[in-house]
């Protein structure tokens, strides 16, 4: 019983620690030790089994965010969150306001939140916990909590989605941009791109990306183009998966490295006007050549 009680509420626990974290692989490990420890409760003293184990999934979250900005201090290069695959944290939380947005924008808006900002605005807005138990998951007051979920809120409402994309609109455009890239097609991405479009790449020291953020639609034109027309003629197309990154029309690809990379999408108005890629293999573990091949088919 203790542990179909826990496979309830996985993917809305995992939910909570990848937004808190913006590491699915950190977000698997938070869930299982919430699991471990869940089983070591007397479960007759706990009243709400979903709030206990949100409250148990935060904290641990917590504990390691203070480790984390180290980490991200001494991070090689653009640090961007770990591709989520659709399908993979609970993503059924109110429609209104920030709730259902895991796109990179936000994840990168939460990042530069405090901890406690974070959990109290995910804990109550996206989760819909009330005050009390909030104050009591983070360990502040309720009007504290309050007052760093409102901060939190203000901070985050320049990063809400503008803007809603036909999905045949985004499929197509995505599908066009995978074949200039790929090609090497001037042009074609010209066409594609916002004149203001901005290119962030994520290698994390592990193969080879940008260092710096791309604006602007001359140089990052040049630099996708430039890559494509340097590997098509070589290699062809690569393998690739359409797929919702992020909540994001995107897709994943197998490089001539062997190894996985994503990349998904900001659209308006008919252009793209962000790109995000990671190549980072130590983000990109629960993505596989199989799974990616297997879109193909």
């Amino acid at each position: 019983m203790a542990e179909m009680d826990f496979e309830l509420y996985r993917k809305y626990l995992a939910g909570i620690a990848y937004r808190m974290l913006g590491s699915y692989a950190e977000a698997e490990d938070v869930v299982q030790e919430a699991y471990l420890r869940w089983h070591k409760v007397d479960r007759s003293t706990v009243v709400d089994p979903k709030s206990f184990l949100a409250r148990i999934t935060t904290r641990l979250c917590l504990d390691i965010l203070k480790s984390a900005r180290m980490r991200r201090e001494t991070y090689v290069g653009q640090w961007l969150p770990e591709p989520l695959i659709e399908g993979l944290v609970d993503e059924s939380s109110r429609e209104e306001e920030l709730a259902g947005d895991l796109s990179v924008a936000m994840m990168l808006a939460l990042e530069r939140l405090s901890p406690l900002e974070r959990a109290a605005f995910l804990l109550h807005d996206i989760f819909e916990m009330g005050f009390p138990a909030v104050a009591e998951t983070i360990g502040r007051s309720e009007e504290s909590a309050r007052q760093l979920a409102a901060r939190a809120r203000k901070n985050l409402r320049s990063s809400r989605p503008r803007y809603k994309v036909n999905e045949e609109e985004e499929s197509a455009i995505t599908q066009a941009f995978f074949t200039a890239s790929r090609t090497g097609d001037v042009a074609g991405l010209s066409k594609l791109l916002a004149d203001d479009v901005i290119f962030h790449a994520d290698g994390g020291g592990k193969r080879a990306a940008a260092t710096n953020i791309l604006e602007g639609i001359v140089r990052v034109v040049q630099f996708i183009a430039g890559y494509g027309q340097k590997l098509f003629p070589l290699y062809g197309l690569p393998p690739v998966r359409f797929t919702r990154v992020n909540n994001m029309p995107g897709f994943a690809t197998i490089e001539v490295d062997g190894l996985p990379q994503t990349m998904s999408f900001e659209i308006e108005d008919g252009k793209i006007t962000a790109i995000y890629v990671m190549r980072n293999p130590d983000k990109l573990k629960h993505i596989t050549a199989e799974w990616i091949k297997q879109g193909e088919q």
